[in-house]
């Protein structure tokens, strides 16, 4: 009974996708610095998270940094995507109902027995990074991302309110 309850809770806390935010329990965004303006950015969804979705936060987050540093546009130099794949199986219970009928010597039982659970769902998890290059002005000779305009492209898609510059 206590596992039960206890995937229950786990299972209501992960009944959404992942919010923007930062890495947490139920996955988020996270970047670390390679230079003075390359960064590697992160998005790990968890399995309420579409890809794209994923993608888009990645991008999201990749902007904000940007501004964030004082840049106007970023370059993405590498980008890799995976998505993790698992199972979760549903306990099993059986529950067996009857009556018995006796008359004389002679008994009889009339039984069912129910079973219920058992089920398998394949959990997805969604995973992109991109290496990206900020740079003061736009870039030459390279497909550049204004990093204002996808920030407030993607937040009004999302509807989120952040605080990039």
């Amino acid at each position: 009974m206590k596992i039960l309850t206890i995937t229950a809770l786990l299972l209501a806390l992960q009944g959404c996708a992942t919010a923007y935010q930062s890495q947490g329990f139920s996955g988020g965004y996270s970047e670390t610095q390679l230079d003075e303006n390359v960064f590697t950015v992160t998005f790990n969804g968890n399995g309420y998270t579409r890809g794209e979705r994923a993608t888009d936060f990645t991008l999201l987050r990749s902007a904000e940094l940007t501004l964030e540093r004082g840049y106007k546009y970023f370059v993405i130099v590498n980008s890799y995507g995976d998505t993790q794949q698992s199972t979760f199986q549903t306990p099993t219970n059986s529950y067996t109902t009857g009556t018995i009928n006796s008359y004389g010597n002679t008994s009889t039982l009339n039984a069912t027995t129910n079973t219920y659970g058992g089920q398998t769902f394949l959990i997805s998890k969604p995973s992109r990074s991109n290496t990206i290059v900020c740079y003061e002005d736009k870039p030459e000779g390279a497909f550049s991302y204004s990093a204002r305009f996808v920030y407030d492209s993607l937040t009004q898609k999302y509807q989120i309110n952040t605080q990039a510059e």
